[in-house]
């Protein structure tokens, strides 16, 4: 058995899970779970990236326990978010997390230099106030030092492939993320580094989804039992999602997690001034496919929901007090700024529906009702902006990702969208992952056959309009 390992880290939680194939039908086993979350440091909402390392390397220990050895495994995770390396390759600061309140302000620092029309015709990234490109902004202009000494920039995912094997590199569809690298030429731009004061030397080769970066070092091997290959997955998650999805014709992708990433796959970039004002990206995909979606505020909404309801309160009891106050009428923009990292987010909702002259939420049913009734109006609003866009109808809604086992959120979907609704798989994310190692190694002559073999192993679940 060749087995594959895929190590997915997502903002609340990350996961090692093995792949192989057998007689065609892809076979998955998780073998380590462990939480992620924010800590407060120096002032700022940072990563613990020891400890994501350290939970990194007890999961490969684990392979060992279990006795299956990986022939290749591969690293993704969210994105934006980087550590800038000195001359040893040690972290300059902490990893400051997309969350943070530092960016505030310098979205217009940035547009001083390069109007946000020009700089969506260059690189087709959507503006978000988090964006690499407004974060490194943020370093310039209040730890100036940190960059004058860095010598080179990781996004996360990277750094932590860096710790496994020693080797640095960078990696092309997460590095879309950032905001600075040109859609046309698929690297760097460099005119857009040079205008901001961006040094050139922080950012290395970028590095296709497949490419080899080596092997474990002699640190890691000594502590987990063994050596394999590292990969570079598509180290962004939602490009390793939207890999995985088994799409019907003419369908959506959704990847639903913690954020709702909603759109389609296209062979080019849409780089008009319409697109930029509907605020849709242009993110680079596996063979430099597009990822043109929208960013939507996703299940991040709920999860902080429960988290303050108490420990007591499940998923599945929220979901029942949304259907029981499903009659509740507010609905809200679930991308205002307000939700990004409210200290309550239940005040937050019950501040924007006063606002806006709306009923206040006064259960916790009526609040997730109208959170979940408000995420589906955001996609099927979504959907309409994209067939404008494209010039293209849509006829299925594809839900990968945790979200795919939300029947009540995929039930409100397919009711706002008119369209039918297909939820799976779940461990979409990491099934893309294992998909780059896989054609790596050649279990799959390509990507349509290997997206065949996940319709064919992995049940989905329907959902049609009432």
């Amino acid at each position: 058995m060749k087995a594959y390992l895929a190590v997915d880290i997502g903002a609340s939680s990350g996961r090692h899970i093995l792949g192989w194939v057998a007689e065609g039908t892809l076979v998955l086993r998780e073998v380590h779970r462990f939480s992620n979350r924010l800590h407060s440091r120096e002032g700022h909402l940072c990563w613990d990236m020891e400890q994501l390392f350290a939970e990194i390397v007890q999961g490969l220990a684990q392979c060992k326990e279990e006795g299956i050895i990986p022939v290749s495994m591969g690293i993704d995770t969210w994105a934006v978010d980087f550590l800038l390396l000195d001359r040893q390759g040690k972290p300059l600061g902490n990893a400051v997390s997309y969350r943070d309140s530092r960016t505030q302000g310098m979205d217009r620092l940035v547009e001083a230099r390069i109007s946000p029309e020009e700089l969506y015709a260059r690189t087709g990234i959507q503006k978000q106030a988090f964006n690499t490109i407004y974060q490194l902004m943020a370093v310039k202009q209040q730890e100036p030092a940190l960059l004058e000494q860095a010598q080179r920039l990781l996004l996360v995912p990277e750094y932590l492939t860096y710790r496994l094997t020693g080797r640095r590199e960078s990696e092309y569809t997460n590095a879309t993320t950032t905001g600075l690298v040109n859609a046309q030429t698929k690297t760097w731009d460099e005119e857009i580094l040079d205008r901001l004061g961006y040094p050139r030397r922080l950012f290395g080769e970028l590095r296709q989804p497949g490419f080899s970066v080596g092997g474990l070092s002699p640190q890691v091997q000594e502590r987990v039992g063994f050596d394999c290959q590292v990969l570079l997955p598509a180290t962004h998650d939602t490009a390793s999602a939207f890999l995985a999805v088994p799409a019907k014709e003419n369908g959506v992708y959704l990847s639903s997690g913690t954020w709702s990433l909603l759109g389609t796959e296209l062979p080019a970039p849409v780089l008009t001034e319409e697109s930029r004002r509907c605020n849709f990206t242009n993110e680079g995909g596996y063979q430099y496919r597009f990822r043109y979606l929208k960013n939507i505020m996703g299940l991040w909404m709920l999860q902080s929901t429960r988290r303050e309801a108490g420990e007591g309160t499940s998923f599945a009891a929220l979901e029942q007090a949304a259907r029981d106050a499903g009659e509740f009428p507010s609905r809200i923009d679930v991308n205002h700024p307000s939700f990004l990292a409210p200290e309550s987010m239940g005040e937050a909702v019950r501040s924007l529906c006063r606002e806006t002259g709306q009923p206040v939420p006064a259960t916790l049913g009526e609040l997730a009702a109208c959170v979940y009734h408000s995420l589906a109006q955001s996609y099927a609003r979504s959907i309409q902006e994209l067939s404008a866009l494209t010039g293209k109808s849509y006829t299925a809604v594809n839900v990968v990702g945790g979200g795919s086992r939300d029947s009540y959120l995929n039930q409100l979907t397919a009711q706002a969208t008119g369209l039918p609704v297909y939820a799976g798989p779940t461990e979409g994310t990491a099934l893309g992952n294992l998909l780059v190692q896989m054609l790596a190694q050649g279990e799959f002559p390509d990507l349509a056959a290997a997206r065949r073999a996940i319709r064919h192993s992995f049940p989905m679940k329907e959902v049609f309009p009432c």
